[in-house]
């Protein structure tokens, strides 16, 4: 067997995510401050939907910076595939949180609802609102950055939070807007609803690739067929089975079975093994890959046969 890949964490893509889980929490320490003191003057379900949902944001940006902390933290003796499974715990406790903030708003905005309650101070709210919009959109242009140089599954849980942090401020405005303006009594408590069934609905989105890290989902089709056409350029191989693939936060880890010529020895198998690995880092930089050369030919004694993943090629085609 043999394996290669980079077992540590990237210095440079750790100050990445740990810049932005920082701004994250910092953007939510201010936002928390300015609407607790708008909902003290409006009474508004929305503008309190809204509060709750960044103390939340504050809550999952402290799980975010302990996450990437961890997650750019090097393989260890206890930890040989490094921890970068941290990330995806963190986005789990994040989406655990913003479930539990939309089933709270649905059941205040109910009760607002059948009370007939009204909202005061619109324009401190709507003031309020529109200060919060500005903070998120710089916080949510810098987080795209990172995750376009990180691919963070963490930050880009976060900012799902913020993008609908600028929706629901947007409602609140509405909401506002309609209650003191329009007279519509009823439209501070729809909003809330409207809030609260976005944010439920952006949790389960979000769920399916955490999820996914962590049952060790296979990577997708594409990226696999594109992984396959590296190994099919290497012209030794007669074949490849029981390719196996995961994602764990920033790590990719590949391991398969290569089929080679019986008559190939040790020395030879692991040569064409050093060159496969150094094809496979220049498409796909930074995976840990783990090879097993079998003999041309061999089959399973017990069990269906491994699925033959490459044409099966005579051996003259070398």
């Amino acid at each position: 067997m043999s394996a290669a890949g980079k077992g540590g964490g990237d210095p440079a893509r750790a100050r990445l995510t740990r810049s932005a889980a920082i701004a994250s929490l910092g953007v939510a320490l201010l936002l928390v401050a300015i609407k607790g003191w708008a909902v003290g003057l409006t009474a508004s379900t929305a503008m309190l939907g809204s509060l709750a949902d960044t103390f939340l944001d504050l809550v999952a940006s402290l799980a975010t910076l302990v996450g990437v902390r961890i997650a750019a933290q090097p393989a260890d003796a206890d930890h040989r595939f490094g921890h970068g499974k941290a990330e995806a715990l963190a986005a789990m406790f994040q989406i655990v949180l913003i479930a539990l903030s939309a089933f709270g708003i649905l059941l205040r905005a109910l009760d607002q609802w059948a009370a007939g309650a009204r909202t005061e101070a619109a324009e401190a709210g709507i003031a309020v609102s529109v200060v919060a919009m500005v903070a998120t959109l710089g916080l949510l242009a810098w987080q795209r950055h990172v995750i376009r140089r990180t691919d963070s599954l963490a930050i880009r849980t976060d900012h799902l939070h913020y993008q609908s942090d600028l929706l629901l401020n947007l409602a609140v405005i509405a909401a506002l807007v309609l209650d003191q303006v329009a007279g519509f009594a009823g439209a501070d408590p729809l909003f809330g609803v409207a809030i609260a069934v976005w944010l439920a609905w952006g949790a389960w989105r979000a769920a399916s690739d955490v999820v996914g890290q962590i049952m060790d989902r296979e990577w997708p089709e594409e990226r696999r067929q594109e992984f396959l056409s590296v190994l099919a350029g290497q012209p030794e191989l007669r074949g490849v089975h029981d390719l196996r693939t995961r994602t764990s936060g920033a790590h990719d880890f590949a391991q398969f079975h290569m089929s080679v010529d019986p008559g190939m020895t040790v020395a030879e198998a692991h040569r064409v093994m050093d060159e496969l690995e150094a094809r496979i880092e220049r498409v796909f930089p930074g995976v840990e890959v783990l090879i097993h050369a079998d003999p041309a030919g061999w089959k399973r004694r017990k069990g269906p046969a491994p699925e033959e993943l490459l044409p099966t090629r005579d051996q003259s085609d070398g």
